[in-house]
């Protein structure tokens, strides 16, 4: 997940978080679509001081914010006295060495206060008592059956009131894990289609699947080599011009590790196929 927002995915995600489309945010703003569309576009350059001043106000958040001046949508002049935070807490936010906004995103999660409750619980022994009480009620019972009855110890009765036994670290421990795993997951959930996000695919069942159908297309041998080589680089081969055609077949002539692509007697040369290929 993105640590920092960019002023266009700031202005995007504001965007989509209301359902908007860009004609829709054009009629509530005054601002024309195209220029909203550049605002948001990867290649963004720059932004009119009148826009900002406009989507700040329309979204309700900060200029500070929208120009990535800040990672507060709201509040950026809160003083950190009204936070209550450690100074081991201020210096750790700002170290740099974790992820603040995950953070964040995590503590702002409507189960997180379920979270902090049980983790309240857990470091203050509040149910330590009571499960004392419980395992000793039990471990009472367990003895005056044995004194009275004096049963094979895997009896199943026996054996119950031995395993009733409660360990709190276990009990509380997977109450707290099933806490944070739930907040979790909805975190990843909804960062599934960030581009910093690993796929879903693992990659390299698509790099195999995209050689299969490369090895099982029409074309030379060459051409195969050509488009798996663009691929893995992330190149539109169906993009290259008859130059780069040639330089990159004289190129791969060149690695060891892959096969001869032509059998150079009887065939054209490599700068002739190119030219064939894009005709």
């Amino acid at each position: 997940m993105y640590v920092k927002l960019t002023i266009p995915e700031r202005l995007k995600d504001l965007r989509v978080e209301r359902r908007l489309t860009l004609e829709q945010l054009a009629q509530q703003t005054g601002l024309s679509k195209a220029a909203l569309g550049k605002y948001e576009a990867d290649d963004f350059k720059d932004i009119s001081p009148f826009s900002i001043a406009t989507l700040a106000q329309f979204y309700g958040v900060s200029t500070d914010y929208l120009m990535g001046l800040t990672e507060q949508k709201n509040h950026p002049n809160t003083e950190l006295q009204a936070l209550h935070l450690s100074d081991a807490m201020i210096e750790l936010l700002k170290s740099g060495t974790v992820n603040n906004r995950l953070l964040c995103e995590i503590a702002a999660h409507k189960g997180f206060q379920r979270l902090m409750v049980d983790m309240e619980i857990f470091v203050d022994r509040i149910a330590s008592m009571q499960i004392d009480n419980l395992n000793a009620y039990m471990d009472t019972v367990r003895q005056e059956v044995w004194e009275r009855f004096h049963p094979d110890k895997n009896e199943l009765y026996f054996r119950t009131l031995q395993l009733s036994h409660i360990q709190e670290d276990e009990y509380l421990g997977d109450t707290l894990q099933s806490d944070l795993l739930a907040i979790l997951r909805d975190i990843r959930e909804a960062h599934r289609k960030d581009t910093v996000t690993a796929p879903e695919k693992p990659v390299a069942d698509a790099f195999q699947q995209k050689v299969s159908e490369v090895m099982a297309a029409k074309g030379t041998e060459q051409e195969k080599q050509a488009r798996i080589f663009c691929h893995s680089l992330g190149i539109n081969y169906d993009k290259l011009t008859p130059e780069e055609f040639v330089t990159l077949i004289q190129i791969l002539e060149k690695s060891k590790n892959l096969r001869s692509p032509y059998n150079k007697r009887g065939r054209s040369s490599p700068g002739q196929q190119g030219r064939n290929k894009h005709k």
